[in-house]
């Protein structure tokens, strides 16, 4: 319980089997209180499940690809406990049940590629801005921002903007963790490989198969490299990626299986 008293906000957190509902559930079992937002009503629900088992959580309904949205949430965050402790940014992608953008560069509009930065690397920009300021004064705090693997470490044929976006989220944390080491504030990311949610295509988990371990991972796996950012402990740790991908990003012949 070395989060009691903390405040935590997450992003993205609005599916039941998702990663963001998952490190909310990882934060508030260590006793953060914990604050939510999805672009749907569905983040009430995740609210309720987690004060039905003791905890303390917030939902908010906003979109964070509107201006004002990022402001907004951090107020409701800071209006909770009067700080903001933790900050996992994780919106984005894209929507259940739908692929990424499978266009090849020259085919991808300007309006695709707007799309894809905005939905993926702005938000991710937006809410960490929001967020630090009062991170700074109190000389405390911890960001850890979902990345992919796809962009920071590997890529697949398509949907160069998500890749681009992704990859953009490494520099944006190894830039502001610069800024902010003095003040006592780490910023590290997370990038999960393939992980079985709810927005799980039928080609992602049979990919996730042929992984080194075998399988896909858990939403609660990467909570667990999320949580270990999050710790107070982990002050000496900044402007990192934890790779999160059963071993997938390491085989150079992947014909090989043990």
């Amino acid at each position: 319980m070395n989060l009691h008293g903390q405040v935590a906000l997450i992003t993205g957190a609005g599916s039941p089997l998702g990663i963001g509902f998952a490190c909310a559930l990882r934060l508030a079992a260590d006793g953060a209180r914990v604050v939510l937002s999805s672009t749907t009503p569905r983040v009430h629900e995740r609210v309720e499940e987690l004060r039905g088992a003791g905890h303390t959580a917030t939902g908010v309904v906003c979109d964070l690809m509107h201006a004002g949205a990022a402001d907004h949430l951090a107020d409701a965050a800071l209006a909770l406990g009067g700080g903001i402790d933790i900050c996992v940014n994780n919106a984005g992608m894209v929507a259940v049940g739908q692929s990424p953008t499978e266009a090849m560069l020259a085919d991808t509009t300007d309006d695709t590629w707007n799309d894809g930065l905005h939905r993926n690397l702005t938000t991710c920009f937006a809410v960490t801005r929001a967020v630090l300021p009062t991170m700074q004064t109190a000389g405390y705090g911890r960001v850890v921002n979902i990345a992919s693997t796809s962009g920071a470490v590997q890529a697949f044929v398509g949907d160069v903007a998500y890749h681009a976006a992704k990859a953009g989220i490494v520099g944006l944390t190894r830039a502001v963790a610069l800024e902010v080491a003095r003040a006592g504030v780490t910023v590290n990311a997370v990038a999960p490989g393939w992980i079985h949610t709810a927005s799980s295509l039928e080609q992602e988990l049979a990919a996730a198969a042929l992984t080194p371990v075998g399988r896909p991972g858990t939403p609660a796996e990467v909570a667990a490299a999320v949580r270990f950012l999050a710790d107070p402990l982990a002050s000496y740790i900044t402007g990192q990626l934890i790779v999160v991908d059963g071993g997938n990003a390491l085989g150079e012949d992947r014909a090989w299986r043990p």
